[in-house]
């Protein structure tokens, strides 16, 4: 499989970016600055790394226009030049297309519909009632299960499972490991011992979504527990039965969501991160690593919780202080009541 080469012309057009340098210059791949090579492109999104142009052997460099006075080689002028960098490097990304058929080791129920575009790779299981559209690659040993549906060119890439009632929209991307529309965590306890909800609803994904290695979401108890457009989730998440997660949301890696619990859109949700059951996050909220919500949070911004890292020996002299809060804190009321005239 070869790599494809562009010029540094041809990229400024296809990108919409300003260009400075000689627009015949070929573009064989991309790469940071500190590894790039005489034939690739970097990229400086960040001010920290100014100091690397001194030093990059890089062909051509994607960057701000308030940088561009540090540089004196090729480069492409962009707004932001991570978002520039991503969608270029997407041109040389080596992926293998994969064939449209069958394998002869997979299994298909008689019931299931499978595109004539689709490619359903080794050992794969198709169940009754299922459905892979036009485009949709499963890799090897994915299970779409009863009533699943994989919309088009959508791709498992191996070992995913789909459950039951889990419907993918067009564009979505699974990554190994991930299991989707297990029961969720639905118990009642009667007395002495306990009694399984049963979980008769399902998943909704939507177009353009990607979903990390090893990462779950569950069936919704009731209802569906439900992923809008364009949502991005990290390896590892446990998103719970009827959580709602709304279009353009990106959450890192091992966060969790509680059941029911419902995230507006354009949020950032940080690796480590939980969130309680029930609760909302409005629009554009921001939650940040390993912070834990307890409460809905109304309003758009940033929120963070826990203490930041410190040596251990203050640490556990502050740690130990924690049980008097509420001892000092009646103390300072006290005396404040009395120096009141």
């Amino acid at each position: 499989m070869t790599t494809a080469t562009f010029t540094l012309g041809q990229l400024a057009a296809r990108f919409e970016l300003a260009m400075r340098g000689d627009p015949q210059q070929p573009i064989a791949g991309v790469a940071t600055l500190a590894q790039a090579g005489p034939t690739q492109l970097g990229f400086l999104a960040n001010p920290r790394y100014r100091a690397q142009l001194a030093q990059t052997q890089a062909a051509a460099v994607v960057l701000r226009e308030a940088d561009a006075d540090a540089w004196d080689g090729s480069c492409l002028i962009a707004r932001d030049p991570y978002v520039a960098f991503a969608k270029i490097a997407a041109l040389y990304e080596r992926q293998p297309a994969a064939a449209p058929g069958i394998h002869p080791s997979a299994v298909v129920a008689a019931t299931a519909t499978i595109a004539a575009g689709a490619s359903i790779g080794p050992y794969c299981v198709i169940e009754d009632g299922a459905r892979v559209d036009d485009g949709a690659v499963l890799g090897p040993h994915c299970i779409v299960g009863r009533d699943c549906a994989v919309g088009a060119q959508s791709r498992l890439v191996a070992r995913v499972t789909l459950v039951q009632d889990v419907t993918l929209g067009k564009r979505v991307l699974v990554h190994p490991g991930a299991v989707l529309g297990a029961d969720g965590f639905g118990l009642a306890f009667d007395r002495d011992h306990w009694i399984k909800v049963p979980q008769l609803g399902g998943v909704v994904v939507g177009d353009d979504c990607e979903i990390g290695a090893n990462t779950t979401i569950d069936r919704g108890a009731l209802g569906d527990t439900v992923l809008e457009e364009d949502v991005r989730l990290d390896n590892q998440i446990q998103i719970a039965h009827n959580v709602r997660i709304g279009a353009h949301s990106a959450l890192a890696g091992c966060a969790a969501v509680a059941g029911s619990a419902t995230i507006g859109r354009y949020c950032l949700i940080g690796g480590g991160a939980g969130i309680l059951g029930h609760l909302s996050l409005a629009d554009r909220v921001t939650v940040t690593a390993m912070s834990l919500v307890t409460h809905s949070l109304r309003e758009p911004g940033e929120y963070s919780s826990g203490t930041p890292i410190q040596p251990n020996r203050l640490w556990r002299r502050n740690a130990a202080r924690f049980r008097h809060l509420d001892e000092i804190a009646r103390r300072v009321g006290a005396a404040g009541k009395e120096e009141d005239p």
